[in-house]
């Protein structure tokens, strides 16, 4: 009996200094229809204040020509593999990139997915993060598929997430997260409810690479329109353009090719090639509310295979 009241006045004092889960807050209502910006943008490797000045104007402007979204690259503060995340990195939220692109957001009334390194103690992360309209940090995801050469740099993320937004529930992850084995990460967004998969996203080539006889893109196709299809979810990638200066890929180029698959699992649109292919892209985006969930979604899905090919 005394073990017994021990005990519970041990659980009791271990829920009691237990914080309890943040409340997940779901929108009234869903915006089944808006614009998104895809800000294809040249990173200058290094360059902080260069690449924050030009993601805040970039910003801008997508706002001004309606975009309720904006997606930016992969790392678009320093650039991919750049040794400078060792001395700029910052915290997340918090932090001089952050907040710049929290303001930007903000000053705007948009939306704002963007790729950034993230310091978090000894660790450097190479993040995503998605902001409201407020300037308000919804979720941040650590790339979790990071090439092998970019291990001594980057920390391991360890989680995914989704967050439930005035236009549908968005899903974010990082370039090669999308080829993980069985695009497993990518999928495991759909069983989660995305309607939409935010990847920022940096694509390089040697310098070598001719694109006329070898088009770049196709890999990302692959792994991108089975799981739209399959989840009925759009996936935009969208990467920067400019030299690679630093890290293994110094010497290669950054060439855009931006990409958008819609839930039907096609292409949609590819952005212009290119190191200079520094652009801004808008794209009219409709979601529609998912039909099932959880093991009903696939069986969902089964059927719909099946009733394509029986017509």
């Amino acid at each position: 009996m005394k073990k017994s009241i021990i005990l519970f006045l041990i659980i009791v004092l271990i829920s009691s200094c237990t914080p309890a889960p943040e409340k997940v807050q779901f929108p009234t209502e869903i915006k089944r229809n808006f614009k998104l910006a895809m800000v294809q943008m040249y990173v200058e490797g290094g360059a902080l204040d260069v690449n924050l000045n030009n993601a805040a104007e970039r910003i801008k402007e997508a706002a001004e020509n309606g975009a309720e979204i904006a997606l930016l690259p992969e790392v678009m503060d320093l650039g991919w593999t750049h040794s400078s995340a060792l001395e700029m990195a910052y915290p997340v939220p918090g932090g001089k990139t952050y907040t710049t692109l929290a303001e930007a957001a903000a000053e705007n009334d948009i939306y704002v997915c963007a790729g950034i390194v993230e310091k978090d103690g000894e660790k450097i992360y190479n993040t995503a993060v998605l902001i409201d309209n407020q300037g308000e940090l919804l979720i941040k995801h650590r790339k979790l598929n990071e090439l092998d050469i970019a291990h001594n740099l980057y920390a391991q993320g360890d989680r995914l997430n989704v967050a439930h937004t005035e236009y549908g529930t968005i899903g974010l992850h990082i370039c090669a997260d999308a080829f993980a084995k069985d695009m497993v990460l990518t999928r495991s967004l759909g069983y989660m409810g995305a309607d939409i998969i935010l990847s920022p996203s940096s694509w390089a080539v040697p310098p070598e690479h001719d694109n006329e006889k070898d088009p770049y893109g196709a890999g990302w196709n692959r792994v991108y329109e089975p799981v739209a299809r399959e989840f009925n979810m759009w996936i935009i990638g969208v990467t920067n353009v400019g030299p690679v200066t630093d890290g293994p890929w110094k010497g290669w180029n950054c060439i855009g090719c931006s990409l958008v698959v819609n839930p039907d699992g096609e292409e949609f649109l590819q952005a212009p090639y290119g190191a200079a292919a520094d652009t801004i892209i808008y794209i009219d985006i409709e979601t529609t509310e998912r039909p099932a969930r959880g093991t009903d979604w696939h069986n969902y899905w089964e059927k719909q295979n099946n009733d394509s090919l029986n017509q």
